[in-house]
């Protein structure tokens, strides 16, 4: 399994460096923030301001790297029908899109790593207080949005749609999770729910210990309901990609 996942890994890298629009998104876009997160150093000087900064940068990271070029990967390999083609092969389901994603995820990890030491440095933020914690809202980060790359597929005819169809998905995603500021229009218990708000929420605490606006609360009483609901999100995403996932070109 991991010489076939190996191999799936390589040539999806291959393909990955010859298309310019998911080289750029996966490259050019996160030093595009590394550049803001530098240019904000005299801006945020709050500890709370300063972490709610990194998380969301490192949630939009995973957002553009991980689920956007996921999505159109997906969608690319089905309507080329090399998904197809390899099923027909001794590659299981799972190896298939999982060796498809590896590429991607490994980038996308490496960006947030350049990230988190960019915040260490530009803004003089502390050492994570909880390493472990910071690390596993990456991993779930990750997995979330393999997971909704796959359920975005069900809706998306070919790569020119993928643009369409992600669209509302990464609107939500920046608006909920307060990227943009809190909207006062949306409940806190629905923002909290959305599918980005975990990452941001988990990547604070990992950082300070607490969740900005919790200052009260702990690290074991902050972290069941972030964490519950990235899990429950890349649930869906896998199991109805799983019960649902095209493999065959719609065209």
């Amino acid at each position: 399994m991991i010489q076939r996942l190996s191999a799936l890994a390589r040539a999806e890298m291959v393909l990955l460096r010859r298309n310019k629009v998911m080289l750029f998104n996966a490259v050019l876009f996160p030093v595009g923030l590394i550049g803001l997160l530098v240019a904000s150093q005299n801006e945020a000087t709050d500890p709370d301001a300063q972490a709610m900064l990194i998380g969301s940068f490192i949630a939009m990271t995973l957002l553009i790297v991980v689920y956007f070029n996921l999505l159109c990967a997906y969608v690319a390999r089905r309507e080329e029908r090399v998904l197809v083609r390899l099923r027909a092969g001794e590659c299981r389901d799972g190896e298939i899109l999982t060796g498809t994603a590896i590429p991607t995820v490994v980038i996308a990890l490496g960006q947030v790593a350049i990230l988190v030491l960019a915040g260490l440095a530009a803004l003089d933020l502390p050492v994570p207080a909880q390493p472990v914690v910071l690390l596993g809202a990456v991993l779930l980060g990750c997995l979330t949005f393999v997971g909704l790359a796959l359920l975005t597929t069900l809706i998306t005819r070919n790569v020119e749609a993928a643009q369409v169809t992600s669209l509302p998905l990464i609107a939500v995603c920046a608006i909920a999770s307060g990227v943009f500021g809190r909207p006062d229009f949306l409940p806190e218990l629905l923002m909290r729910v959305m599918p980005m708000t975990p990452m941001v929420e988990l990547t604070q605490l990992g950082w300070l210990g607490t969740i900005p606006g919790e200052a009260e609360t702990g690290v074991l009483e902050a972290l069941p309901l972030p964490l519950a609901v990235g899990l429950a999100w890349a649930a869906v995403g896998i199991l109805a990609a799983r019960r649902w996932f095209r493999w065959q070109a719609r065209a």
